[in-house]
């Protein structure tokens, strides 16, 4: 199976004031294509910095991350936004849909403004994904219409509209409802069976890590365990 993200003595350091803060401390770490994993850990842990990472938002300090066979380092901030572009899906816990799109609308979005796919194959793509996250009936409803869990089922939809080989999910279950948040990463699974799509979470919600086949557990920035499929 294909190793879609390696990390090999990564470290992230921030500077806090005249103080420099370890985020991440030499981790070492494996994610395979069509993988479902989290990094899971108390606030403060170094998840969020990994992902962060791994999106290509920030740029390690030390150590190697490869992404998709692609050195994150060697990205200038042009060339990590077409990375992006090219590869990659986020789902966000407060769903960053923009209210004045209907859910059609926003799904659309990244086809339009990011890849810039010709216009029925947009609509084919998004007829496509608004029927798989049973959306399709609130398909001209604007985000201020929608229940949470029906916001993050079009979040869900608009993080794979571009086709991306990874989606990264930082806390995407935070303002849902017990049984809302089991549905939601059910259809994320439905999906990634689907699609092929790695997913990868930020997490302290035991509802994900339940459900994640891998988990990477973090303390202080540094991976104290590897709980799954690559224990």
């Amino acid at each position: 199976m294909a190793t879609v993200v390696q990390a090999q003595r990564l470290e992230k350091t921030y500077r806090a004031g005249d103080v420099d803060v370890l985020a991440v401390r030499g981790v070492d770490f494996a994610i395979d294509a069509g993988a479902f994993v989290a990094f899971v850990g108390p606030s403060g842990s170094g998840k969020t910095t990994l992902l962060n990472m791994i999106g290509c938002l920030d740029k390690p300090s030390a150590g190697t991350l490869r992404v998709l066979d692609t050195d994150i380092a060697t990205l200038d901030r042009s060339a990590a936004a077409d990375f992006r572009g090219a590869n990659l899906g986020f789902i966000f816990q407060d769903f960053n849909l923009i209210p004045v799109l209907t859910a059609y609308e926003n799904i659309e979005y990244p086809l339009l403004m990011v890849q810039d796919w010709p216009a029925d194959k947009r609509r084919a793509r998004v007829t496509e994904l608004l029927a798989a996250v049973g959306m399709a009936d609130q398909a001209g409803k604007r985000p201020d219409q929608l229940s949470g869990g029906q916001k993050q089922r079009v979040a869900v939809a608009r993080a794979l509209a571009t086709q991306p080989k990874l989606v990264l999910a930082d806390e995407p279950t935070a303002n849902l409802d017990h049984a809302t948040a089991y549905h939601i990463l059910e259809l994320m699974k439905k999906m990634r069976d689907e699609f092929g799509t790695t997913f990868i979470f930020s997490t302290h919600d035991p509802k994900i890590m339940g459900e994640a086949e891998v988990t990477f557990t973090l303390e202080d920035g540094r991976l104290v365990n590897i709980g799954g499929a690559r224990a």
